[in-house]
């Protein structure tokens, strides 16, 4: 079944103006935790040069990706498949770029650890991992996420809105750019370093 998110209508749009200049130009790109898939339509009619392949844990996420996919109709667009980050191996062994959007503040730590390790395995050097959501800076982040924050905690307190110092002690890789985005996010630019 087809599902919306109120928050990927307002925020697809500054999410591909960043993508845009920091995409490659060729390659596939493997988006992890696709949620309802709508960005993966959305992103990949944006960058028809690009394969998009959208991937979930969630039975439910997969199915409404599923939805989007074939809505959409773009051949660039690949099926969505059912990918675990703490799995040892992923089933797509490559990718010229990874973005992960709005995972990072709901799962526990260690899946963190794991989503960065499997596209450390994934990616060239040099290679894109985007992320997006909310985040805090040297312990401090906006009154909203911090309201954020205890909600997330509250439901389970392995997740939190994370630190990007945090985020940039992850030695396979380095944190290129930080940019500001509406509603108290940001978009961070990682590259693979070794």
């Amino acid at each position: 079944m087809k599902r919306f998110a109120p928050a990927t209508g307002r925020n697809r749009e500054p999410i591909r103006e960043v993508l845009a200049k920091h995409l490659p130009e060729a390659g596939l790109v493997l988006e992890i935790a696709c949620g309802t898939g709508e960005h993966a339509a959305y992103f990949a009619a944006a960058f028809p040069h690009l394969e998009w392949q959208p991937t979930d844990v969630d039975a439910d996420a997969l199915s409404s990706a599923t939805a989007w996919y074939g809505e959409a109709g773009l051949a660039n667009l690949r099926v969505p498949m059912r990918l675990d980050v703490v799995d040892a191996a992923w089933p797509v062994p490559s990718a010229a770029a990874v973005v992960c959007i709005n995972m990072i503040h709901i799962v526990p730590w260690d899946v963190t650890l794991a989503m960065f390790a499997g596209a450390a395995r994934t990616l060239p050097v040099g290679g894109l991992l985007y992320t997006y959501g909310p985040y805090r800076f040297e312990g401090s982040t906006a009154p909203s996420n911090e309201d954020f924050d205890r909600s997330l905690r509250d439901r389970d307190d392995r997740w939190g809105v994370r630190d990007v110092r945090d985020l940039s002690a992850i030695t396979e890789f380095k944190l290129e750019e930080t940019i500001a985005m509406p509603a108290n996010n940001h978009s961070l630019i990682f590259r693979r370093a070794h």
